[in-house]
């Protein structure tokens, strides 16, 4: 009895819990008061303040008890603190009561807000810590040396703070805290390698180092810790590395290197991660074949291998990934047909292969993926018909077809797809009218359907039934819009709307209740007359994007004194009819373009107080007076400024500054007097000089040679004086390719120590990956991106007319140096500027033989040495020249047969008046052969330039005057990319004529 009774004492007192320490709850209760309750200072869901249990009342008094503090059973000691996402709100410092509850073990603080704290040293009087979580709490400053005191710990986690890792760096925390398994600083600003410490770590499974500022090569030993789990190095653009080979099976489950620089090809061995069920490597650099391999990871959930440089096919093997829910091969440069093995990925909800080399091929297999929300086919090469298999995807949201070659017209089924918010069908070869069905997709918030050839009469009424409709883009089509709205109801708020090209003749009267409008394309109708006055409230406040260009307008109802879109960014008003003063832009405005009016008076002040602009286009107006000095204020921000085509006079504005971002500046067709400012060698971005037709009174600006990325030189029609003497030192003219010197009175010998410097009209540059020279004018915000490119505008002289160029194709090289006093030979060294199309030395005072070098520029399209005093014979090396279309030498001394055969047999007898000792075809003097060619007939004068189309050799716009021929076509080899161009040339010359 006496035994069973002292039994029951002892039971009786080992099962009452110790209350915890006095000193412990009154560390936790100063704690609590150190801090606000605020319901914004907490994100996750869950979240709830836990410290408002902690009280010293009698059934709540143990704070062993309290909402997320545990004790020792045996000691009562606090041993662990969970109060994340607690909502708690104030600041942290080294006298926190915290760090008196010295038996801490687990200590978690994330998902609150510390008011950008550092972190105290006192943290490592926490030295049994294991567990220490502080992530997303708004810390800010250096990790203090003392983190390294904490040798126990097991689990860190600083992530989503302002913090850095220096002193200590993460050399110093690898090293010292051994017994880590769990890493996590994403966003700690680490800025340095990382050392390879595989070693010390053979039990760490997650290591987290995203958005570190990482720098240097990844060590290939972390990737083969038996026991990691995750890794995540993604957002470190400095960071390189490669993947190793995987020996044996590997419990990798997470791999993401998003957003580096790793590079190499992806090995063979990546199938041993036979665990992986993340893997995402996007923008990153690796290239190659994408190993049959990839298809063992039959636990992948996860694949992004988008916006590399894979080539080839996509392996069959992808098919056995059956559990793959998101796969994205976006971005690179597969080719071969989508394998239809793809329709075995049953469970896949997003599916994006966009932009890349693939052949056109069957998609019938698409049907079976029926629990797709997200399909992103843009350009990839689709034909046809859009897929009727798509019809199966009930499920679908969003679905991308953009930038393909899909014809015929959108099928009625797309209404059954009633799920759907996005389509972006734009940039196709659509035709027909648009179904009504397509009024049915009552969730639809976007619809992109520009540049198609889609017609027919469409009333605005239509989309306005559409409630969710915030995006309506249908310009570029054969539309007919009727905008007289007569809907029941409050019409949907766009944010964007499309309407360029749609027939439209007036302001639609939709847009008067318009006051969250992001985005409004309005340009290439025929809306006539005055912008009225309650149009200027139309998003007033959100407005950022507004083009009214190619229309019929002439101006303001009442021209405010600065347009009222507090918001605006872009404002295109070129090609209307505009006449009185320029319309002020607001501060906020980046790109500008009121081309092609009849605006007029001085350049206003307020214009020089633009510090973001990037784009000033204010050519082909009236407008008068000098250049307000302040405009080079601008060039901090300032990309382009076109001024071409104007009356302005006086110099031009003297001093740019070192920031100067300049890449196009064009003042042509002036009357600019003055030299050329020495302060433009500041502009190293520079790609684009054009000063031509003004009254610049200096000699040649071989100083302008050490900008390093000069493409376009033109000078032609001023009063350039003087001899082009040696080149500067450090005058290189690296990358030039377009000169034109022309009507000038410069003189000496031709320069031929240019002729050896110029590089860029030797050797094909083969890193521009644009057709078309151009600056990059994109721009980004908090909400959105902008892309945008300004192409380079080039105005040339040809047979007396000013031409206008507004794609110059990045390939072109030209040189023009005619209607100069230029004297002596013709250096040997021209022919070895194998790139130039164009060679232009008419009209000066040049002698000696023509160089048989110049057959050996292979591409040369026009070569003009008229009015000059050359002798001797015309090189038969010239016959060489297959894609030469235009040809002068008249009016020289030459003599001899002309070359013939290949194009010399396209020339006429103009090509070589003025030469009475040269003979043979087109000339009726034979040179003693007696069976002449049959001479070609010239075109009839009233025929006009459409006339040389009868040809089996093109030609653009022939002539003998000084001036640059730019636009010339290939002769005997003709293909279709070139006969494009040449049909826009024509075009362009029909519209100025």
């Amino acid at each position: 009895m006496g035994l069973l009774y002292l039994l029951f004492l002892f039971f009786l007192l080992s099962s009452v819990q110790s209350l915890c320490h006095p000193d412990e709850s009154s560390a936790l209760l100063q704690f609590k008061e150190s801090f606000v309750i605020n319901n914004s200072a907490s994100s996750r869901i869950g979240a709830y303040p836990k410290t408002e249990s902690w009280k010293l009342e009698e059934e709540s008094g143990d704070c062993c008890s309290w909402k997320g503090v545990e004790c020792d059973d045996s000691t009562g000691h606090v041993i662990a603190l969970d109060l994340k996402s607690s909502y708690l709100y104030g600041s942290i410092n080294s006298s926190s009561s915290l760090f008196h509850l010295v038996h801490l073990e687990r200590l978690n603080l994330a998902d609150n807000v510390f008011n950008n704290s550092e972190i105290p040293s006192e943290i490592g009087n926490l030295s049994r810590l294991t567990y220490l979580d502080l992530s997303y709490s708004n810390f800010s400053g250096q990790v203090p040396l003392d983190i390294l005191k904490l040798s126990e710990l097991e689990h860190l986690d600083l992530s989503g703070n302002s913090l850095k890792l220096r002193k200590p760096g993460l050399r110093s925390l690898l090293e010292k805290l051994t017994n880590l398994k769990e890493l996590h600083l994403s966003d700690v600003r680490i800025s340095s390698s990382v050392p390879d410490v595989s070693a010390k770590f053979p039990s760490l499974t997650t290591l987290i180092l995203s958005n570190c500022d990482l720098r240097g090569e990844f060590p290939t030993g972390i990737f083969e810790l038996p026991s990691l789990l995750f890794l995540t190095l993604e957002s470190n653009q400095e960071l390189s590395g490669s993947l190793p080979d995987i020996q044996g099976n590997h419990p990798l489950l997470k791999l993401r290197l998003a957003n580096t620089r790793f590079f190499g090809e992806l090995p063979e061995s990546i199938g041993n991660f036979k665990s992986l069920e993340y893997f995402d490597i996007q923008n990153c650099h690796f290239s190659g074949k994408v190993p049959y391999s990839l298809g063992n990871l039959n636990k992948l959930k996860y694949l992004v291998l988008s916006s590399n440089n894979f080539s080839g096919p996509i392996p069959p093997s992808v098919g056995n990934l059956n559990q793959l829910t998101t796969l994205d091969f976006s971005n690179n440069n597969f080719s071969g047909e989508i394998p239809s093995s793809l329709a075995n990925l049953t469970e896949l909800v997003y599916l994006s292969l966009t932009t890349n080399n693939f052949e056109p091929g069957t998609l019938s297999w698409l049907g079976r993926h029926t629990k797709l929300t997200y399909l992103d086919l843009a350009n990839t090469s689709l034909t046809g018909n859009i897929p009727s298999s798509l019809r199966n995807l009930t499920q679908i949201t969003k679905l991308y077809l953009r930038a393909n070659k899909l014809d015929g017209q959108i099928p009625p089924w797309i209404g059954n797809l009633t799920k759907l918010t996005e389509i972006k069908f734009q940039e196709n070869i659509l035709s027909g009218s648009i179904p009504e069905s397509i009024f049915n997709l009552e969730n639809l918030e976007l619809l992109d359907l520009q540049r198609n050839n889609l017609n027919g009469i469409l009333k605005l009424d239509s989309f306005l039934e559409l409630r969710n409709l915030i995006r309506l883009q249908l310009s570029g089509n054969y539309l007919s819009v009727l905008t007289n709205v007569s809907i029941n109801g409050t019409p949907p708020k766009f944010k964007l709307l499309g309407l360029a090209s749609c027939n439209l003749s007036e302001f639609p009267s939709l847009l008067r209740s318009q006051d969250e409008l992001e985005f409004l394309e309005l340009s290439d109708n025929k809306i006539q007359g005055q912008i009225p006055n309650w149009f200027l409230s139309v998003g007033k406040e959100t407005l950022r994007y507004l083009n009214l260009g190619f229309n019929y307008l002439k101006g303001f109802q009442e021209l405010p004194v600065v347009l009222p879109w507090t918001s605006l960014e872009v404002f295109r008003l070129e090609s209307n009819m505009l006449q009185g003063s320029l319309p002020h832009p607001p501060p906020s405005i980046k790109s500008y373009s009121v081309s092609n009016n009849s605006l007029s008076g001085e350049i206003p002040p307020m214009l020089c107080n633009l510090s973001s602009v990037m784009v000033l286009d204010l050519s082909s107006n009236n407008l008068t007076g000098i250049l307000r000095r302040c405009l080079v204020n601008l060039s901090d921000s300032l990309k382009v400024l076109n001024l071409r085509n104007n009356h302005f006079t006086g110099a031009i504005p003297p001093t740019y500054m070192k920031s100067c971002g300049l890449r196009m500046v064009d003042l042509s067709q002036n009357q600019l007097q003055g030299r050329i400012p020495r302060s433009l060698a500041h502009c190293t971005e520079l790609e684009v000089l054009n000063l031509g037709n003004n009254m610049i009174n200096d000699t040649f600006p071989s100083w302008l040679g050490t900008l390093p990325k000069l493409k376009v030189l033109i000078l032609r029609a001023n009063r350039l004086h003087g001899v082009i003497g040696k080149r500067e030192a450090k005058s290189k003219f690296s990358k030039l390719q377009i000169i034109d010197l022309s009507e000038n009175s410069l003189r000496g010998k031709l320069p031929s120590q240019y002729f050896n410097i110029w590089k860029a009209m030797k050797v094909a540059n083969t890193d521009n990956l644009s057709l078309y020279m151009n600056a990059n004018t994109s721009f980004q915000n908090r909400e959105f991106l902008w892309s945008d490119y300004y192409n380079y505008i080039v105005t040339l002289a040809n047979k007396g007319r000013d031409l206008k160029y507004e794609n110059v194709p990045d390939s072109i090289s030209a040189i023009d140096l005619s209607s100069n006093d230029f004297e002596g030979e013709i250096p040997e060294a021209v022919g070895n500027m194998k790139l130039i199309l164009v060679l232009n030395l008419s009209n000066n005072n040049l002698t000696g033989h023509i160089p048989s070098t110049l057959g050996a520029i292979s591409n040369l399209e026009s070569l003009d040495l008229s009015r000059n005093k050359l002798s001797g014979k015309i090189p038969p090396q010239l016959a060489k020249l297959n894609f030469l279309a235009v040809f002068n030498v008249s009016y020289n001394n030459l003599e001899g047969p002309i070359p013939q055969g290949a194009q010399f047999n396209t020339f006429n007898n103009d090509s070589y008046e003025g030469n009475s000792r040269l003979c043979g075809y087109p000339l009726s003097e034979n040179c003693g052969n007696p069976e002449a060619l049959p001479p070609i007939s010239a075109p009839q004068e009233d025929e006009g330039i459409w006339s040389v189309l009868k040809f089996s050799w093109k030609i653009v716009l022939t002539g003998y005057g000084g001036g640059l021929i730019i636009g010339i076509s290939l002769g005997c080899n003709f293909n279709a990319s070139k006969h494009e161009w040449f049909m826009m040339v024509i075009r362009n010359w029909r519209l100025s004529n």
